[in-house]
């Protein structure tokens, strides 16, 4: 596969992704796929390597979990053999009440036009105080006075 044709591949995979069309972003992905996602093992419950069918469940809650859906978009982009790198800022409201911000930097590898490997790079701490922080529990970087 080309360069070029490996990054439209991950512009839609980002791009339905963005469009809560997880039916999509899974057929964009070999059935024996890889997602690895920056973190401690046991310091926040994404963190870790996963298979594709623990993504799609992984995928499926996070949109439930959105009050709308994640706005992506992509800042850079670069392409080398079968691999590409994308950096990417997210946006959505939880229904929790946070607003979940996000920066990425996501490795993609392809095999016969499918993402075969991610590797997952973000801010866990975003993820932890956003998504699972209890309701009333100081965030991580602030005092709580008492």
């Amino acid at each position: 596969m080309s360069n070029e044709r490996n990054k439209r591949l991950a512009e839609e995979f980002v791009a339905r992704f963005g469009g809560r069309d997880i039916a999509g972003v899974l057929a964009h992905m070999t059935d024996d796929l890889s997602y690895w996602i920056a973190g401690k093992p046991g310091s926040v419950p994404t963190c870790g390597t996963r298979d594709k069918a623990q993504m799609a469940r992984l995928f499926e809650s996070m949109m439930a979990g959105l009050d709308g859906g994640l706005a992506m978009t992509v800042k850079g982009m670069t392409a080398e053999g079968d691999r590409v790198a994308v950096e990417l800022e997210g946006r959505g409201a939880l229904k929790n009440g946070r607003v979940y911000s996000q920066e990425y930097h996501i490795l993609l590898r392809f095999r016969d036009g499918k993402i075969c490997a991610v590797r997952e790079y973000l801010d866990t701490q975003h993820v932890h105080d956003t998504w699972f922080r209890p309701a009333g529990a100081a965030a991580a970087g602030k005092a709580s006075h008492a």
